[in-house]
């Protein structure tokens, strides 16, 4: 626990330099390279693909998607990366006259443009009018409602949420993420009210908290159960304490969608 929390607090600053001082397309940048490291994750942490021409296609195509994001240009331009992406794909696996299957080639379809797209969230959320102020919610949403759990879970955990899935995982630990979020982000709502001038409403704020928690468990779950499948305890190991890109940011690829669509939808600043 200790490796962890020194971790999370050391990254913490990193991230704050490269949101508010860098560059906007220095955090796409980041993020992308984040989903490239991810695909790699996915293909060599499971063992799904070892072909490493598939493997090379699937880390640009995962980073192109991201920078994507990030770049004042056509949706075209996005369409016609995913394009190249699933034609280099299947000529490979005509090339290897059967000896690549469907499954692997769909993995990484998954990890070349799905889960990019879906990382991608954020740095969509950094670009948006605010997104300065709003691309800390899915963090508030994810790690508060991580770090109540964690904790809950610890000191009062004793019914399984998941036993087979993921067996630390409890109801009340479940309870205690989204006590987690929804106080993270009526305290954010108040920083956004007091000291950047927003009007706030902080019932939408709470419901954000809500939603956000429930919607991080299943994104964690989502990725337990591929672990599980292919018997790894990590996708990686490149931050000490959490593991790989996919086990720290396993709950965001639900949880920065979902905020996306809440700000687009049902925003929180009146």
């Amino acid at each position: 626990m200790k490796t962890r929390v020194i971790a999370a607090v050391a990254l913490l600053p990193v991230l704050l330099a490269v949101v508010l001082f860098a560059p906007k397309v220095c955090t796409a940048v980041v993020f992308a390279l984040m989903a490239a490291i991810g695909a790699y994750e996915l293909l060599m942490g499971t063992g799904s693909v070892k072909h490493m021409p598939l493997t090379v296609c699937t880390m640009l195509s995962g980073f192109w998607c991201v920078l994507w994001c990030g770049l004042d240009i056509s949706y075209g331009w996005l369409l016609l990366g995913i394009v190249v992406f699933w034609v280099a794909l299947f000529a490979q696996m005509m090339a290897a006259q059967g000896k690549l299957k469907l499954e692997q080639v769909a993995v990484c379809f998954v990890g070349g443009a799905v889960l990019p797209l879906l990382l991608g969230s954020v740095v969509r959320i950094f670009f948006m009018e605010n997104g300065t102020m709003y691309i800390f919610i899915p963090f508030v949403l994810a790690f508060l409602s991580d770090t109540g759990a964690y904790f809950v879970g610890i000191f009062f955990g004793k019914h399984k949420l998941a036993p087979t899935i993921s067996p630390k995982k409890t109801v009340e630990g479940l309870v205690g993420g989204v006590l987690g979020a929804v106080i993270g982000m009526l305290i954010y709502s108040l920083v956004l009210d007091v000291f950047c001038d927003m009007t706030v409403n902080y019932g939408i704020a709470a419901v954000y908290g809500i939603v956000g928690s429930l919607a991080g468990v299943f994104g964690d779950l989502s990725f337990s159960v591929i672990k599980r499948q292919y018997g790894i305890k990590d996708y990686g190991n490149l931050i000490p304490g959490h593991g790989g890109i996919l086990d720290r940011f396993d709950s965001m690829m639900v949880v920065g969608p979902l905020a996306e669509v809440l700000l687009l939808l049902l925003p929180i600043v009146m």
